[in-house]
């Protein structure tokens, strides 16, 4: 029922019932998300909530995390992002403004990966990862972890085809890995894959040092900053 034109008095403001309890959701998911931009987050929440979409709320509180890209953020970015293989620059800079994280970060990300207008969205995925791990074996545990189905403590399996698209990309954007290394690794992994259901979890690669193709053979991209100062 439409509001009229003019109101003369309270009785004609006519509130839903709904809205106690879209509030009371909306506090909680601030209060987890702590978003750096309090205003432009609830723009989006409410925006998303309003057409039916992801909403950018994390699942857990994070403590102690600074202005930039945090595992909760980047979640909630491949929630929104994910539906589709490729995804476009311009959608990615307005969910990114959402979350209020810092711009210099995005652009130093889609400057490394020399992303075009629109890319591969697990590609970006990856870096953004990088963003959060020192080493490239690091990267990959992340990856793990914000991508598994698993409770949280819990072995953190993904589909192996999944961590092959990750890994591949780093490696090669690395440049310290020759492709015949690259192979090698991920063929030495396979034998452990195969007896868990094509699902890969960290300890199936952290601290392989016996091996010239592990991933924590060097720093990823140690020159230069991912991290928002």
């Amino acid at each position: 029922m439409p509001l009229p034109d003019t109101l003369y008095c309270a009785q004609q403001i006519k509130i839903p019932p709904q809205l106690p309890d879209i509030l009371k959701s909306f506090t909680k998911a601030a209060i987890r998300t702590q978003p750096n931009d309090l205003l432009q987050w609830s723009a989006a929440y409410f925006h998303a909530l309003a057409k039916g979409e992801c909403l950018p709320v994390k699942e857990r509180l994070e403590r102690n995390v600074g202005t930039g890209l945090t595992p909760g953020l980047l979640k909630i970015l491949h929630k929104q992002m994910s539906s589709r293989p490729m995804c476009s620059r311009e959608e990615l800079q307005m969910k990114w403004k959402d979350l209020g994280l810092p711009m210099e970060q995005l652009k130093t990300l889609l400057s490394l990966g020399c992303f075009s207008s629109e890319f591969s969205w697990i590609e970006f995925f990856a870096l953004g990862c990088t963003a959060l791990g020192e080493t490239l074996e690091s990267s990959l545990k992340y990856a793990c972890e914000i991508l598994t189905n698993d409770e949280e403590g819990g072995p953190a399996r993904i589909p192996f085809e999944t961590f092959v698209q990750i890994y591949t990309f780093l490696a090669r954007l690395e440049g310290d890995l020759s492709p015949q290394q690259i192979d090698n690794f991920l063929k030495s992994l396979e034998p452990q894959v195969a007896i868990q259901d094509g699902m890969i979890k960290p300890v199936n690669f952290i601290n392989m040092n016996d091996m010239d193709s592990t991933p924590s053979s060097s720093t990823f991209l140690s020159s230069t900053t991912l991290e928002a100062e």
